[in-house]
């Protein structure tokens, strides 16, 4: 059987009802969560920078080894050349021999600036490796104060938000899934998150527009779910103690007296 419209409306306010209370404690945890979050995501993308920093330096360490082991083979030929020289049958020989034992120490020379330069960036990479250490060392001490304070409110209202979410959870089966639909996105666009509200001193709760008298009789009678056009809001009841106004007091005129 179909809920009526008025049963509709009341399983619409007491989701809304639980839904404000899940928003307070929500509240309490303030930025928490997403400072935690943004810290994990800095953390993180420090130890991709370290990890970039560590591969780069065994590189550059990884070119010193292979430029000792180059001058070592440049300096095995020379001394091969050098015996060579000693067993020369002409000038042409000799001569060959010469710009070879040259170039080896033309290779020499290239091996011992690439360590140098090689060096120059190992010193520069461990001092990046270094403050980078540092920030991660900083920041992981941050994360584990902010996660320890989430934790903290989080035990704190564990309980509570496990009953209301396992209410939410029943009342929301009691409302159709276009309207829950509805419901859900209102709230969602909404910056308080009330999206089904009372009418009260005449203006819809939540956003204080003034609502028409003919519709206020429409929200009176729940034969129909009545929308806010302004805010979109669903307008589920009407205050009726602060819809009562004063009545004027009537006055009487008194008569002249007859000249």
């Amino acid at each position: 059987m179909e809920n009526t419209v008025a049963q509709k409306l009341e399983a619409l306010v007491k989701l809304q009802s639980i839904d404000s209370k899940i928003d307070e404690i929500k509240k309490l945890r303030g930025d928490l969560p997403d400072e935690v979050q943004d810290l994990e995501d800095e953390i993180e993308g420090y130890n991709t920078r370290l990890g970039r920093f560590n591969d780069e330096l065994q590189t550059l360490e990884d070119g010193i080894k292979g430029s000792k082991t180059g001058i070592k083979e440049s300096e095995k030929l020379i001394q091969k050349y050098n015996d060579q020289q000693k067993n020369v049958r002409n000038n042409r020989e000799y001569d060959a021999i010469t710009k070879e034992i040259e170039l080896q120490e033309l290779e020499i020379q290239i091996f011992e600036k690439r360590i140098k330069e090689s060096g120059a960036g190992i010193e520069s990479k461990k001092e990046d490796i270094e403050k980078i250490q540092a920030l991660i060392t900083e920041r992981s001490e941050d994360l584990e104060s902010k996660k320890k304070e989430l934790e903290e409110i989080l035990n704190d209202s564990k309980e509570e938000e496990s009953k209301l979410l396992t209410e939410r959870e029943k009342a929301s089966k009691k409302i159709e899934d276009k309207l829950l639909k509805y419901y859900e996105k209102l709230r969602i666009n909404l910056s308080n998150g009330l999206a089904v509200v009372t009418v009260r001193r005449g203006a819809a709760e939540g956003c204080n527009i003034v609502i028409p008298p003919q519709k206020i009789a429409e929200i009176k009678e729940k034969k129909k779910i009545v929308i806010d056009e302004h805010s979109g809001r669903i307008l589920a009841d009407v205050d009726m103690e602060s819809m009562e106004v004063e009545k004027p007091k009537r006055t009487t005129r008194r008569k002249k007296s007859e000249a």
